[in-house]
């Protein structure tokens, strides 16, 4: 098992969630680095590192809700997971909604996990150690040469 710090890319457009989760990312052991950008359409600029993010570092993970404006977040992953240069990069569907249908269409759309959004800060704090542990320490390779395309 290696460790690292992951940098993760959160597409909400709900303040109040993203505030949450980035108290639990400043409250943890610092191996998260958090990004955020409020539609779906500026998650696939920052992806795609066009304008103004043409600086921007690929994330090593996406935290996607799927009810954003611009770009629905189905469509932002339908649109990361068809490109051959983005689809290795993990998405984790982070949403209020727990229908059925709701989930189903994002393991088609090529999610690779689906979790319902926490309420309050301990359980934001909770997830960003599942973060941590999980994809930083056990499922993500070492830091080292990044394909950037």
């Amino acid at each position: 098992m290696w460790s690292r710090a992951i940098q993760v890319l959160l597409v909400e457009d709900d303040p109040e969630y993203a505030r949450l989760l980035a108290e639990a990312v400043k409250a943890s052991d610092g191996r998260v680095q958090l990004t955020t950008v409020d539609d779906g359409q500026k998650a696939v600029d920052f992806v795609r590192r066009r304008q103004p993010y043409s600086l921007a570092r690929r994330p090593d993970l996406i935290l996607l809700d799927l009810h954003l404006p611009r770009k629905p977040g189905l469509e932002v992953l339908h649109e990361l997971k068809g490109d051959a240069t983005l689809r290795v990069i993990p998405v984790i569907a982070l949403t209020t909604s727990s229908d059925e249908r709701d989930i189903w269409e994002a393991y088609a759309a090529g999610c690779n996990c689906y979790v319902t959004k926490p309420i309050e800060l301990a359980d934001f704090c909770r997830l960003v150690r599942l973060l941590s542990d999980f994809w930083g320490a056990a499922v993500l390779p070492p830091a080292g040469p990044r394909r950037e395309n």
